[in-house]
């Protein structure tokens, strides 16, 4: 639903009983006058059914429609999901009644395909899109890779682009960039030469409660550095990893969080992800300056002590919830034989795990510990589990370990 003049515009959505689920892709309108509703019917092509998908108003009083989700059944008992990334107009006409659908083709960098994702609206007739999932899936299992980046969309000029952090940059960059560019200046050729092009620098780092997370900045690479010593390429190599420890400050990857948009500062609330099958939700607040984009701010953080584990009353592995809480069922032999791992594995979290030594920062405490976090994460997820999902799992573990010992 969004706001449009004197209306409130409902598109799309869905419906599901025990037996069966429709999606819809119908249009309804709320008079903020008269308090009526009204079905619209707008003229054109319309979208596809779905669900969950980006509304936002443009300056002209149209309704732009992004994304969303819907699923059809191809087999008995079997369902197949898509994940919408077309967007279109639904454009008001002369008359109040009227309506028309068409096609748009936005330009710049769109994100990738994703469900589950947060909007709001920005300074500067941008539109925000946070977070998401994108879903992996087959007959037998359901994988999400879940996302913690922000996209604007311009309403004006219909275009896409990414919300990138600028982050600080070191002092002793500064002076060697400074360097470098006296030695052009002073080189005739070498400031004949064009500028380079920019070069997106993309950084994976462990959030606090159970993911990964990717930072991506944009950097230009003066000439100079083609040739650079290999004393120069060290330095660099040092700052770089100076700068992921010190821009750890981010929101996870989540779907379904909460997003609020007050005097150009974005609220970040809540939220959940997956690791496996276990189902984690958030109660995080972050805030990210709109204007400046120079880094996230946490306002409220999350205690992993204060999580517990609730039964799913109507699952296939109710046996594993059961044990996630105390581990006392005797009835499913193998199922409390795993849940008692993960029972042990909870009490050593707190009594064998490495010790953080004293001003010590996670980036080195993560490199002394991280075997030791892989084999843990290894024998809670079983020996099925994708490596490269066992070692995102083990970092996640390491960082609310040391997040909860600093």
């Amino acid at each position: 639903m969004v706001a449009c003049k004197r209306q409130l515009v409902v598109f799309g959505g869905f419906h599901e009983s025990a037996r069966d689920y429709i999606y819809y892709n119908d249009v309804y309108a709320f008079n903020l006058d008269s308090f009526t509703w009204s079905k619209v019917s707008p003229s054109g092509l319309a979208p596809a059914p779905r669900s969950g998908c980006h509304l936002a108003t443009s300056p002209e009083g149209n309704v732009v429609v992004y994304g969303g989700y819907s699923k059809q059944r191809i087999k008995k008992d079997v369902d197949k999901g898509t994940l919408h990334s077309d967007m279109f107009l639904l454009k008001a006409e002369s008359s109040p009644e009227k309506w028309s659908w068409s096609r748009l083709s936005p330009s710049g960098v769109k994100p990738p395909p994703r469900s589950g994702f947060s909007v709001s609206v920005g300074p500067n007739h941008r539109s925000l899109l946070f977070g998401g999932v994108h879903d992996e899936e087959d007959e037998e299992q359901l994988e999400g890779d879940f996302f913690n980046d922000i996209y604007f969309y311009d309403l004006a000029k219909n275009r896409w682009f990414p919300g990138l952090l600028k982050g600080p940059r070191s002092e002793k960059k500064k002076r060697r960039r400074g360097a470098a560019t006296e030695e052009a200046h002073g080189d005739g050729e070498a400031a004949l030469q064009p500028p380079p092009g920019p070069l997106e620098i993309v950084k994976e780092v462990v959030a606090e409660d159970g993911t990964v997370m990717t930072i991506k900045q944009v950097v230009s690479i003066p000439e100079a550095e083609a040739q650079k010593s290999e004393e120069e390429e060290e330095e660099e190599e040092e700052e770089a990893a100076d700068e992921a420890s010190g821009q750890l400050v981010e929101p996870c990857p989540r779907s379904n969080a909460m997003l609020a948009v007050k005097h150009g500062t974005l609220y970040v609330f809540g939220g959940m992800f997956e690791v496996g099958d276990r189902q984690f939700t958030l109660n995080d607040l972050y805030a990210l300056d709109l204007h400046k984009m120079d880094g996230w701010k946490v306002l409220v953080e999350m205690d992993p002590k204060t999580q517990e584990w609730l039964e799913e009353s109507e699952s296939d592995e109710e046996g594993d919830a059961e044990g996630a809480e105390g581990g006392e069922e005797d009835e499913e032999e193998e199922e409390g034989s795993d849940d008692d791992d993960d029972d042990e594995s909870e009490d050593e979290e707190e009594e064998e795990h490495p010790v953080v030594q004293k001003d010590e920062t996670y980036a080195d405490y993560l490199s002394r510990t991280e075997p030791y976090w892989v084999k843990v994460a290894r024998r809670n997820m079983g020996p099925e589990a994708k490596e490269k999902k066992t070692v995102k799992v083990g970092h996640a573990m390491a960082k609310a370990f040391y997040e909860g010992s600093a």
